[in-house]
């Protein structure tokens, strides 16, 4: 730190300096994120000094988060409850607002540990989950802090999990599944459904990782189900900051039954509130109001255009790359595409050091992965191809 202050300007040079270090999204291809909707940075601007973490004194950014749980309660098909002393129906989810899929992910299953271990079902052994293999990373995060056995069952020819391996993972410790409703290397939707099933069966909560698709999923034409319309779905994890055009950081974790989020509870007794369900303490009450601005603001047709308009970018890009001679490992189900090409890896670094592009790779099998936002155009699609084609024409 200087000892003596430095100018407004000076600070503005600095930052700026800095800035022109980061990478812009022109031709990045591999990013989930995108810019965040005008109306949400400014709505961010507006809350930047709530802090969630102390519900008591920012009551308005309280409000605003708990509607943004109630509007995700109805996109995602919570169940209605009756409240006869206001002769209504609200719906029956609840959650709050966290930093993305990652945090999410670990209360989901932290839930679960908790339900289970205090109990009726007496375990005798190390508690384990079972993901599919094309599970986020942030459940190695979830094994190392908890203690909890991560068991990977493995993916069928279209790159979903398959159920027979799940099933095959089930043990007298397992506690619960996890399906992803849009998985970060293919886009693919598990089947959500039949995991449902699984999970009623054997009394297991099933938490479904739509931090992705969950922006994507209900504003295709059809969709697949992968919300609490499916009666063992027990929690759901959806980014507002990917598809959402929210602000970083802007995760959200829903719960079917109150009584998972009562067991993440631990007493706060110097706040303003008795207790928090969080992980985190402090919370910015900014990504609470960009969320639930942005949402008003474009609705369900605002949002059903988005990732129209993204669809026929992927769209686009498959056919565009079977003229010159690229092939889809699958058809796409979302704005993810993972294209067959000789030696990706070798693709990647050329793409990136001869013309710019940021791509990314699958890792089973290898394959060009690309994610299809708003921060892309069509122009850039054949261009992007173009030195594709080029890339490779020397394998």
């Amino acid at each position: 730190m200087n000892v003596q202050g430095l100018s407004e300007r000076e600070i503005f040079s600095y930052l700026e300096n800095a800035k022109s270090e980061d990478t812009d999204y022109y031709r990045v291809l591999s990013s989930m994120c995108t810019h965040p909707h005008k109306i949400a940075a400014e709505a961010h601007r507006l809350f930047i000094e709530a802090n969630l973490g102390d519900l008591g004194l920012f009551a308005g950014a309280c409000k605003l988060e708990q509607e943004v749980v109630r509007m995700l309660g109805e996109l995602l098909h919570a169940p209605l409850i009756d409240v006869p002393s206001a002769d209504s129906y609200e719906y029956s989810v609840c959650g709050y607002l966290t930093t993305g899929g990652t945090e999410s992910n670990i209360q989901a299953v932290r839930g679960m540990k908790n339900l289970i271990t205090t109990g009726k079902k007496g375990l005798k052994g190390t508690p384990n989950i079972v993901i599919p293999e094309s599970a986020h990373f942030s459940f190695d995060k979830v094994a190392d802090m908890m203690g909890i056995q991560v068991r990977r069952a493995s993916l069928d020819s279209e790159f979903k999990v398959d159920l027979a391996s799940v099933e095959s993972h089930i043990d007298a410790n397992t506690i619960g599944l996890v399906g992803i409703a849009g998985n970060t290397e293919f886009g693919q939707v598990d089947p959500i459904d039949k995991l449902s099933e699984i999970a009623l069966e054997n009394e297991l909560f099933l938490h479904v990782d739509a931090a992705f698709g969950g922006f994507v999923i209900p504003f295709l034409e059809k969709p697949q189900p992968f919300d609490f319309k499916v009666p063992g779905v027990t929690s759901i994890a959806i980014d507002p900051h990917k598809m959402g055009l929210s602000t970083i950081p802007s995760g959200v974790l829903l719960f079917r039954s109150p009584s998972v989020l009562e067991s993440l509870k631990v007493s706060t007794p110097y706040l303003t509130t008795k207790s928090q369900f969080t992980l985190t303490g402090t919370r910015t009450g900014a990504s609470a109001a960009a969320t639930c601005a942005v949402m008003k603001y474009l609705g369900h047709e605002g949002y059903r255009k988005n990732v129209q308009y993204c669809m026929q970018l992927t769209t686009k890009l498959v056919a565009e790359a079977r003229k010159v001679g690229f092939e889809p490992l699958l058809e796409p189900v979302m704005n993810v595409v993972a294209l067959k090409v000789p030696n990706p890896d070798l693709v990647r670094e050329q793409l990136l050091e001869r013309f710019g592009w940021h791509v990314s790779i699958t890792r089973t099998p290898r394959a060009l992965r690309l994610v299809l936002m708003p921060h892309n155009t069509p122009e850039e699609i054949i261009i992007f191809l173009q030195d594709l084609k080029k890339v490779t024409a020397a394998f």
